[in-house]
């Protein structure tokens, strides 16, 4: 028989659950069975993409931005009771799932509360230390805490320069179950005629999405070019508006998106882990938006715009012609990297 490995994505927008799939995808390729397990828009996306594979709800962590970025932190820590009772749901859920369907090995990404001390047990982060201003000290205690609970952890970038994750995914201590692992995308970079002069990429949890669609529908009327506006909003049905210059539509599966990534000129979008790994594979230049209060964002813009690579501004800054600013940077350059995926998996 196959073994059976949970992957669980944590339900932050849709990047963790993003670049599971080319994990999801090397699982399958490595004659493993994949189970998914997550909740929310995460798990809708995960179901598009793999409609033959197992998915199982998980408790959901129920986060959500404020509205204004400096209350961000605060909200986190006001949040915090409701996301401790959410993780100790999880970890019954898991133990449940692992005895129902023969569990053999556990893929976390970011979900805090998916091991289980009998299994090998991975979890993903970029983030081995967790920027939130001048508790930095306290939060990145308590997530090399949680890591701790697992067999391996496994980051996705390289261990030395040139790398994408800064300080983030490398520290002085370090980890001693610690992987370097490569960046993961589910993309291929091919050479096709560009069909859009901009892409508007938008993802991240409520209400900050919805805040930066709503601003930069206006602020994209006036512009004279071809743009596609994808919402990130994973619904039953996909959508599709045509509106003067703009294709507007809720979501894209994987095999569109990376077609239409190949045919834009290039892309506005925050400044996530995942989009920026994915962007790098595809060698694309770039205006990043960082959500609102969010550290670990402002810091990949500003370690980007700073090495010449992407421009950036915060969202209440930006404006169409901001967006000439992007020809004097160097865009993100294509990482040659392959990801040693028989090795990864023999922890299983």
């Amino acid at each position: 028989m196959k073994k059976r490995i949970l992957v669980a994505p944590l339900n932050w927008g849709l990047g963790h659950a993003t670049r599971c799939i080319p994990l999801i995808n090397a699982l399958l390729q490595h004659n493993f069975e994949p189970i998914i397990a997550s909740d929310g828009v995460a798990l809708a996306l995960l179901k598009k993409e793999f409609p033959k594979i197992t998915c199982i709800e998980l408790p959901a962590y129920n986060i959500k931005y404020a509205k204004k970025g400096y209350l961000f932190k605060f909200k986190l820590l006001k949040d915090s009771p409701k996301v401790i009772k959410a993780i100790k749901a999880e970890k019954r859920a898991v133990k449940n799932i692992i005895d129902t369907y023969k569990i053999d090995g556990v893929i976390s990404d970011n979900r805090l509360g998916v091991y289980n001390k009998n299994l090998p047990c991975v979890f993903i982060t970029h983030q081995l230390q967790v920027l939130s201003g001048n508790t930095t000290w306290l939060s990145t205690k308590l997530h090399k805490k949680i890591i701790q609970n697992f067999n391996e952890c496994w980051v996705p970038d390289n261990r030395d320069e040139p790398n994408l994750s800064g300080k983030l995914g490398h520290t002085e201590n370090g980890h001693l179950n610690t992987k370097y692992i490569g960046p993961l995308s589910r993309f291929k970079k091919v050479d096709c005629d560009i069909k859009y002069d901009v892409m508007v990429l938008l993802s991240g949890p409520e209400p900050q999405r919805t805040m930066l669609e709503e601003k930069l529908l206006i602020d994209f009327e006036s512009y004279s070019g071809k743009v596609l506006f994808v919402k990130g909003v994973v619904e039953k049905e996909f959508s599709l508006i045509k509106k003067n210059n703009l294709t507007i539509c809720n979501y894209m599966t994987s095999d569109v998106l990376e077609k239409a990534l190949n045919e834009s000129s290039f892309i506005v979008s925050r400044s996530g882990y995942t989009t920026i790994m994915d962007l790098a594979k595809l060698g694309k230049k770039a205006f990043f938006i960082p959500t609102p209060g969010q550290f670990e964002q402002e810091y990949l813009a500003k370690r980007l715009f700073d090495g010449g690579f992407v421009p950036y501004c915060k969202q209440d800054d930006f404006s169409i012609d901001k967006l000439e600013t992007i020809k004097d940077y160097k865009g993100l350059e294509n990482f040659d990297y392959e990801v040693n995926f028989k090795r990864l998996f023999s922890l299983f």
